[in-house]
């Protein structure tokens, strides 16, 4: 049975070795992506220009607020909201 073939790549073997690289490059890949959804998805919460605008807002109800323009209870309700 020198000529049986069974499925099996012939040769030096370069099949089995170019199978596992394949695979192991696969699953490379398959991590880099789920590690770069997962950083898209979370926002740094430090974010100095994020905080800023939390500030400048806050400053802006405050003033709002102070003129009339605004209830105590939507203050209120507002601020809660910028807090969290």
């Amino acid at each position: 049975m020198p000529h049986c073939q069974w499925g099996f790549m012939t040769g030096s073997g370069a099949g089995w070795f170019m199978g596992g690289f394949s695979s192991l490059f696969g699953l490379l890949i398959l991590g880099l992506l789920v590690f770069l959804i997962i950083r898209l998805v979370q926002r740094p919460t430090s974010d100095p220009a994020a905080k800023r605008d939390r500030e400048d807002s806050m400053e802006i109800l405050k003033r709002k607020y102070a003129e009339g323009d605004i209830s105590t209870e939507e203050f209120r309700k507002i601020r809660s909201i910028l807090k969290s």
